[in-house]
């Protein structure tokens, strides 16, 4: 389903006219894959098959495709059901974290408070004033805590206010982010390296050098297996290249089905190595966190409070209701006050020893697109017995020999001059 979806972008971001080789490349699919999916496609939405003189295909689509295929298929339409529906949860639970996270602070705070004056209520009959004096203690922490979080900060910079950041996420989305981040910045990676391999292919009219792939990949390998260029094996399995020997016995690789094109298309600009994106700890501004931070404390502090004046279960048993609630889950909330912020801390240290490989790769890419820059002569050997074999062919609409868009008679009759011209032509031959 994925990779239909893929082929389907693909046909869309084209113009609706492509060949194969146009579609493996802007989606950066497999060619084997590619044409499945566009064979698939073409039977689905009734395309129109274009064959060139010397045997090139096109694919014409209606620029309805996907309607056509939303019309035809329930799998699609529950499919997209599905996405608009699954956003709208997803974003419920984004929220929920920050929504749990209030309601804990204030049953916390609502529980210490019914218990503390139930507390100094016995304290006063009874004249107790030890135990008086300590409740008058438990009411000063929660003060502290949940009155101002920012206190520290305010102290340290004597309140002056540093211009505000612009965040687009609100208080609850920052929470689940402060929490678990925002996904994988290099998610696309893998679809993004085909693309721009495909992309290198096509901007040198399908002959390449391996030096001219290495900067987009990750293990070149050591030793002879990186002599004999063994990393170029998925790129000539997922593009159907060829490898060709220079009579210096060196290799180039050549991509015969990547050099025809439904159309003449400038060439694509692309980076010159393959740089992953470092993660972010959260997308929430300082500000945003400082709070997260400010509000987990005091809910984890409020918690151990609460745990202290739980110990008195007669009292509990006599107020009842959200405190006998606030007991009956103690363990969920102390356990959720000390998670909200143990996780961001594991999560904040292994942030930075994935950026530290992400740079140390970006590093390796870097260097191989400097090497290639810095051309030896034996490196510029390769790359002109490349150029031999660079071509590009375009199936446009005056070397058509067929097409489905046309009754066969009018085709022949359309065409009846060209018909003629290539009987001469091997009348020619035949009779020198």
């Amino acid at each position: 389903m994925a990779q239909n979806a893929a082929v389907l972008q693909a046909v869309e971001r084209l113009g609706y006219r492509v060949t194969v080789g146009d579609v493996a490349a802007e989606a950066g699919l497999p060619l084997n894959v590619a044409q499945q999916g566009v064979l698939a496609l073409a039977s689905d939405v009734q395309a129109h098959l274009q064959v060139s003189e010397v045997g090139e295909i096109a694919y014409q689509f209606p620029r309805n495709a996907r309607t056509i295929l939303l019309s035809k298929s329930w799998r699609l339409r529950l499919q997209e059901t599905w996405n608009r529906i699954w956003r709208v949860l997803f974003y419920l639970i984004r929220i929920s974290f920050g929504i749990l996270l209030i309601l804990s602070l204030v049953l916390i705070a609502v529980a210490i408070f019914a218990l503390v004056m139930a507390a100094q209520t016995s304290q006063q009959g009874d004249n107790r004033d030890n135990r008086r004096s300590g409740g008058g203690g438990f009411i000063f922490m929660p003060r502290l805590w949940l009155g101002n979080p920012f206190y520290l900060f305010d102290y340290r910079y004597g309140r002056q206010r540093r211009p505000r950041e612009k965040s687009e996420l609100n208080f609850l989305e920052a929470i689940f982010s402060f929490l678990f981040g925002d996904g994988d910045p290099n998610a696309d990676l893998e679809e993004r390296r085909w693309q721009t391999i495909a992309a290198v292919i096509r901007n040198n009219r399908g002959a390449v050098v391996a030096e001219q792939i290495a900067p987009y990949l990750d293990a070149l390998g050591q030793g002879w297996s990186r002599e004999y260029e063994d990393y170029m094996l998925p790129v000539l399995s997922r593009f159907n290249g060829q490898p060709e020997v220079s009579p210096e016995g060196q290799l180039i690789y050549h991509f015969p089905e990547l050099q025809v094109m439904a159309e003449n298309r400038r060439s694509i600009s692309v980076p010159q190595f393959l740089q992953e994106l470092p993660r972010r700890f959260s997308q929430a501004t300082s500000g945003q966190v400082t709070m997260a931070i400010g509000l987990g404390s005091a809910n984890l502090i409020g918690a151990l409070v609460l745990g202290n004046l739980l110990q008195d279960q007669v009292l509990v048993a006599e107020l009842g209701g959200l405190v006998a609630f606030a007991n009956s889950i103690y363990w969920l909330l102390l356990g959720y006050g000390a998670a909200f912020l143990a996780l961001p801390l594991v999560r904040y240290f292994w942030v930075q020893q994935q950026n530290r490989r992400i740079d140390a790769r970006n590093s390796q890419r870097e260097e191989h697109a400097i090497a290639l820059t810095a051309a030896s002569p034996a490196l510029q050997g390769k790359l002109a017995f490349a150029r031999q074999f660079a071509a590009q062919a375009i199936v446009t609409q005056d070397n058509l020999a067929y097409t489905t868009e046309q009754d066969l008679i009018e085709q022949e009759a359309a065409n009846s001059d060209k018909i003629d011209e290539e009987w001469q032509r091997r009348l020619r031959q035949s009779n020198p």
